[in-house]
């Protein structure tokens, strides 16, 4: 798959990549990892210190796939909207994803602390504006949600914004408790943690087969090898489709920037993520070198050359969009991508877990917060291999249905 093009940010920020080794023999274990990225990474996070042999595979090199082009706004709501949510599956359960993501916020913390390099995990609040009229309406019903559930949100209106940005919006949540991090960083450290704590890790290798037969899974490698496994955990983003598709799924493209860097940020409060309300939306975060990262105005087109053959006008109206709310900061594109992006229909993201495929999970950890996802996916994911149950395996098993029974 196609997943990106462009000039990338984040792998020119690391120093001292670790290398893991190709696999040349038949191996053993009690759960393999199809994926070096994001996912693959967070669920070795809760498996690493269970007493199983855990094995890692990648096809290519550790965070070279979305990782490294996944500008990792941290938050707790997602796409599409808490109210709509409760719309589709009820305000308990709706509650309880919001509240796992929150959750997930705080465990990445304690993951980018533990790990042996800086992950750039910092504490970041959130503005989450109206676009429009329909959005300031949406807004009200976020708020009085976040409000009668416990989440730490204030509702701003046109004057409280005006005073502490230099742009008027008629309303907007101010929410506290959300990040960010540097996705590649963290995917490393990671790594490098699960290595040091017995994980197998391989790089340059490909599974091209696999087969399932008295209690064991059977994975060949493009160099000939097998590994076998008593669990498999597919999580290769959106590769994952190449293994497993659904109709709950589908693929789409993003764009992001990364600016030069600006001298002064001041004028920014508190360096807050910047959102909106509108479908696409724009999306703002500043870097630990004093850079701002801009994404959005996703197409519905899943076709690489249609995604790369927008790229040039659509970097230049981002930095447009980002002059709209912050006219007085000369900035430019240094570095730009394209990019797939996945997200599903009912707005949760997925673990695919199929009669035909025992004691197989696929991670579907798809929509504007991966990140996050996939930490909440990978503690379920791990409790259902450990324990064989997790209380929240039914909000994002694919079998999962609406309160309109569909």
């Amino acid at each position: 798959m196609d997943l990106q093009t462009g000039k990338f940010y984040w792998p020119e920020t690391i120093k001292n990549k670790p290398a893991f080794p190709v696999l040349k023999e038949d191996i053993e274990c009690d759960v393999l990892i199809i994926g070096g990225g994001s996912s693959g990474s967070q669920c070795v996070f809760y498996l690493m210190d269970k007493g199983l042999d855990v094995v890692v595979v990648e096809a290519n090199h550790v965070s070279s796939g979305s990782t490294a082009t996944n500008t990792a706004l941290i938050q707790y709501l997602g796409e599409k909207f808490y109210h709509e949510l409760v719309h589709t599956f009820g305000e308990e359960r709706a509650t309880r994803h919001v509240k796992l993501c929150e959750q997930a916020i705080t465990d990445l913390e304690t993951a980018s602390k533990t790990i042996p390099r800086d992950a750039q995990f910092v504490r970041r609040d959130s503005l989450y504006f109206a676009s429009d009229e329909e959005g300031a309406i949406k807004l009200e019903k976020e708020y009085e949600l976040l409000v009668k559930h416990g989440f730490n949100v204030e509702m701003w209106d046109e004057i409280n914004i005006e005073s502490h940005y230099h742009f008027k919006k008629q309303k907007a949540l101010y929410l506290s408790d959300d990040a960010e991090l540097n996705p590649v960083a963290l995917t490393y450290g990671l790594f490098e943690m699960a290595r040091e704590k017995g994980v197998r890790i391989f790089e340059q290798t490909l599974i091209n087969g696999k087969k399932y037969e008295n209690g064991i899974w059977t994975s060949y490698t493009a160099n000939g090898n097998t590994i076998k496994a008593k669990h498999l955990i597919i999580a290769a983003g959106y590769e994952t489709l190449e293994f497993k598709k659904h109709k709950n799924l589908a693929i789409e493209s993003t764009y992001a920037v990364v600016t030069n860097v600006i001298d002064d940020l001041s004028s920014w409060h508190n360096r807050t993520l910047i959102w909106e309300t509108a479908r696409p939306y724009i999306y703002l975060r500043t870097t630990p070198d004093q850079r701002v990262i801009i994404g959005g105005l996703d197409e519905t087109t899943d076709i690489a050359e249609e995604r790369d053959s927008k790229l040039h006008s659509k970097k230049e109206r981002l930095i447009v969009e980002f002059n709209k709310l912050f006219p007085h900061i000369q900035a430019r594109a240094e570095y730009f991508i394209g990019a797939a992006y996945g997200g599903t229909t009912d707005g949760l993201p997925m673990i695919g877990c199929y009669d035909d495929m025992p004691n197989c999970y696929h991670i579907y950890a798809y929509g504007d917060n991966g990140t996050v996802y996939n930490m909440v996916l990978g503690k379920v994911v791990g409790e259902m291999i450990v324990t064989g149950h997790s209380p929240n395996f039914d909000l994002y098993v694919q079998t999962r249905s609406t309160i309109n029974g569909y």
